[in-house]
Formats: C-alpha cells, sequence, structure tokens
C-alpha cells in the first residue's frame, strides 16, 4: 500500500473520514492521530504530535497558545506546526516527510485522490476534476453555515436557523438535480464529491440529537422533511453508507438516524 497522509485531528472527526474513505479507494496509507476533542489541548500540535504529560507542558511552555478557534483553552502548537498550517487548525495533514503543511478537510481530501491511480476519484481528466471542484466548491457554504449552526443549537435564534435552512435547500436542490442524470453526484462514477457530501452532510444530520431543545425555542429541525424533500438525495446517502469503504470508517455514526426513519415508518 502506497505510503500517504499524517493527519492530526480531535476524534471522531466526520471531516476527517473523507481523507479516510478516499484512501480506501485509493489502497493508499493514511495515518490518523488524535484524541476525543477534551484530550486535544493535552497533546502537541505538531507534525509530530504527541500526547503530553504534566511535565512535558512545562518543557514546552514557550508553545502554549491560547485557543480561538473551537477551543478555548491552553493549546500546544509548536512553531513548525505554525508554519506549516498558518491558520493553526485541525484537521492538519503531512506529507510523509513532514515538510508540506496541508489544512481544510476538502484540500486533505483532494490530497488523497490525486495520489489515486486507478479509481478516477478526482475524475477522468482536467474537465472533469474542474467540475469536482465546481461542487467541491458550491458545499463550502453549507459546510460552513452547518458548522455554526451546530454550534448554536441549544442558543438557537431566529437569523442563524434562517441562515443554515438557506444553505440547506441550496445545496440540497442542486445536489438532487444533479442525481437526476447520475447514479453519482454529476458524474456516473463515483468521486470526492460524493465522499464529501456524505461526510458533510452525516455530520449535519447531528442537528437531530437537538430536536427537542429546538422545538422548545420554536423551531423546527431543518432536515425534518428530508427524505420526501430530497428523495434522491436521501437514497444517495443510504446506498453510500452501506459500501464498505465508507462504512468501515464511520461505523455506528448513522445508525441513529436509520432508526429514527424505522420508527416513523
Amino acid at each position: 500500500m502506497e505510503k500517504g497522509l499524517k493527519i492530526f485531528s480531535y476524534l471522531p472527526n466526520p471531516r476527517v473520514w473523507k481523507a479516510e474513505i478516499a484512501a480506501k479507494f485509493a489502497g493508499i496509507q493514511v495515518e490518523i492521530i488524535g484524541d476525543k476533542p477534551s484530550e486535544i489541548p493535552n497533546w502537541l500540535w505538531d507534525a509530530e504530535p504527541k500526547k503530553l504529560s504534566d511535565a512535558d507542558k512545562k518543557k514546552f511552555k514557550q508553545f502554549e497558545r491560547i485557543g480561538k478557534r473551537g477551543f478555548s483553552s491552553s493549546l500546544y502548537k509548536t512553531d513548525d506546526f505554525i508554519k506549516l498550517i498558518p491558520f493553526g487548525t485541525v484537521p492538519a495533514a503531512f506529507s510523509p516527510d513532514g515538510k508540506i503543511g496541508i489544512f481544510e478537510s476538502n484540500s486533505i481530501l483532494r490530497a488523497v485522490a490525486r495520489q489515486d491511480k486507478a479509481n478516477n476519484l478526482y475524475g477522468k481528466n482536467s474537465f472533469e476534476a474542474s467540475r469536482v471542484d465546481s461542487f467541491l466548491d458550491s458545499g463550502l457554504v453549507f459546510s460552513r453555515e452547518h458548522q455554526e449552526y451546530l454550534f448554536g443549537l441549544k442558543d438557537m435564534n431566529e437569523a442563524l436557523y434562517q441562515r443554515m435552512k438557506s444553505a440547506y435547500e441550496f445545496f440540497l436542490n442542486g445536489i438532487e438535480e444533479s442525481l437526476k442524470y447520475n447514479n453519482f453526484i454529476g458524474f456516473d462514477h463515483l468521486t470526492i464529491v460524493d465522499i464529501s457530501f456524505f461526510c458533510d452532510f452525516s455530520q449535519f444530520l447531528r442537528e437531530g440529537h437537538y430536536a427537542d431543545d429546538l422545538k422548545n425555542k420554536g423551531f423546527n429541525l431543518v432536515s425534518e422533511n428530508f427524505v420526501s424533500d430530497y428523495p434522491k438525495t436521501y437514497n444517495h446517502l443510504m446506498q453510500l453508507s452501506q459500501l464498505d469503504e465508507f462504512s468501515s470508517v464511520i461505523g455506528t455514526y448513522l445508525d441513529w438516524f436509520k432508526r429514527k426513519l424505522e420508527e416513523s415508518n
């Protein structure tokens, strides 16, 4: 198996799954290093990340920085980490020699797909690759909005809810339209568009865990009518979840959603 990227992140993380799933299709080794979110402040953020003891934290005191996005506690990020990942975020990926840093989940996904030799994960030619990029770029607004939305679920307000609803409808209208003409999103074969969609939308569906919190504030789930409004998109999500390359990575992550659908039928 060809040696691939090393990725550091909090775990589990659907954004990391993108690279893991693509690597399974491409036959590329991807090394995932990380810990649950509450433990990430106890790690040295570096191309060679490691868990820190209290003694280690004193040793690496010069690398202590206050988290600005997602983490509010002290984080230990080396100067090399900031040089390679200038925005200082995770997931953070590194080339096998540790000299090149790659950030943002879709870029990490692309890095894996570019190493694919047989499956056309990034398209069959340069024009298909550009079409792949079109879909990935279109998904950025949805991805950005659902991250803000999920962070704010317990303190929902009308403005945040309507922004999420608008992004949801725009994104899924495009996916549904594309699936009218192909078995995969935009193509007659699986690409990283399908992988990115699957991981981002699976993460968004976590809103279902907060249905009562939303209802108490006068809101319904944005995805309340997902199955009936976007049947092709729903079927595609379920079909992808049954492929070994997907199911072996996500484990039981979507089981609660499937049970909920069975109970409602």
